[in-house]
């Protein structure tokens, strides 16, 4: 499970998709999110799942590595699911136990919320596959930018933002090395009850934080030694142009939120 977590990795590619500009990516990225929350019935949904399909298909990732990012939440899909079905209030009820019952309207809701959280990871992880972490930290900093009338470090901000979602993977593997390291002395990791596996993770936890903070004292050093201070006067190698497929790119999420909004109010809404 631990291998599976893909959040934060970087895909090389020369799609369309990675060759938008990371500004324009990540403010679409956003909004699509928001697009994801504001449809109400499946002909809404529907339309979200056909673009999150195509902009899959216009990245080029790997169908493996997105199914990857979805595995570690099977179990978040599974539970969203089954409150939606047993405590979805309306609808005709198709059988009951005890104080419990199952009605058409609590499947319709299950499904709905699952395939929104599928919709989610999908669009969230499309901007961090596409996306180098240096491009991303240079996107965010001048997203960030007009926070700079508030006396906010934007810079740092943005660096502390992306270098933890770089190390994200990084830990990943540190983790899965100390587990397999535990196991090869005889640490039991798998059986016993909640209490006892607790009890298990401390010769993991333990460390794993002395790696994180040596690797981290150790970034800030190599990152001194090369005079990093970011801020004013910082010079970029790659200048960020918007482009014409920009445009394009925005001109398709703009479509979508229309197209939501329209099905929104067209069709009755389930939730």
């Amino acid at each position: 499970m631990i291998r599976d977590i893909t959040i934060g990795q970087y895909l090389p590619g020369n799609s369309v998709l990675h060759r938008l500009d990371a500004r324009m990516k990540a403010v679409l990225t956003f909004f699509f999110i928001i697009v994801i929350f504001l449809c109400k019935n499946f002909w809404s949904l529907g339309l979200m799942i056909a673009f999150t399909l195509l902009f899959t298909a216009i990245s080029k990732v790997p169908l493996r590595m997105m199914l990857k990012s979805l595995k570690p939440i099977f179990v978040i899909l599974i539970f969203t699911a089954v409150l939606n079905i047993f405590y979805t209030d309306g609808g005709r009820e198709l059988f009951g136990f005890w104080k419990l019952s199952v009605t058409d309207k609590g499947l319709y809701t299950a499904g709905f919320m699952v395939i929104r959280i599928i919709c989610l990871i999908t669009g969230s992880s499309l901007l961090t596959y596409t996306t180098t972490p240096t491009l991303l930290t240079d996107a965010i900093e001048r997203l960030l930018s007009p926070l700079k009338v508030f006396k906010i470090q934007v810079n740092t901000l943005a660096m502390m933002m992306t270098l933890a979602l770089r190390f994200i993977p990084t830990l990943i593997e540190e983790t899965d090395r100390i587990m397999n390291a535990q196991k090869a002395r005889g640490a039991d990791l798998e059986s016993g009850g909640f209490i006892k596996r607790a009890k298990a993770l401390i010769p993991i936890l333990i460390p794993l934080f002395v790696s994180a903070f040596r690797r981290a004292y150790e970034l800030a050093f190599a990152m001194e030694c090369r005079c990093y201070r970011g801020g004013e006067g910082r010079t970029r190698m790659k200048q960020m142009k918007l482009k014409a497929r920009d445009l394009g790119a925005a001109f398709l999420v703009a479509a979508l939120f229309c197209g939501v909004f329209f099905l929104n109010y067209r069709f009755k809404a389930l939730i």
